[in-house]
């Protein structure tokens, strides 16, 4: 969201981590849902999240049906923190991907695990500052 809103204090470092990201930026539906109810007072941050999906800066590519109980799992396992659909499905979509990375504001990716109960890769204001 804070790529997306120009008056939101972690813009700039949002902005600057995703141009250091390789296109495309895999990301999952829910993940979509959730943006666009955060920005939907902000029209500019509608046009750019749509310009950035239909150049293929952004792509979905994860079945959710496909990983339901995983998903599942994940929701249960978390739920002292809680953990949100759009945050385990990102979990899920990083243990189908070795080299994968989470871009996020959200500290919660410092508790959940992936696959062997290791650390998240987080691109996150505390481990990569501007």
């Amino acid at each position: 969201m804070a790529l997306l809103s120009a008056d939101d204090d972690y813009h700039d470092w949002s902005k600057y981590q995703f141009s250091q990201l390789s296109p495309p930026v895999l990301t999952c539906q829910a993940v979509l849902t959730e943006t666009c109810f955060l920005i939907s007072q902000n029209p500019i941050g509608y046009r750019l999240l749509f310009s950035l999906l239909k150049k293929g800066l952004i792509i979905t590519n994860f079945e959710i049906q496909a990983y339901l109980e995983e998903i599942d799992t994940l929701i249960h396992k978390y739920s002292n923190v809680p953990m949100s659909f759009a945050d385990a499905c990102l979990v899920q979509l990083s243990a189908l991907y070795s080299q994968a990375q989470i871009l996020t504001l959200d500290s919660d990716f410092f508790i959940y695990r992936g696959p062997k109960g290791m650390p998240l890769p987080v691109i996150h204001p505390h481990t990569h500052p501007l």
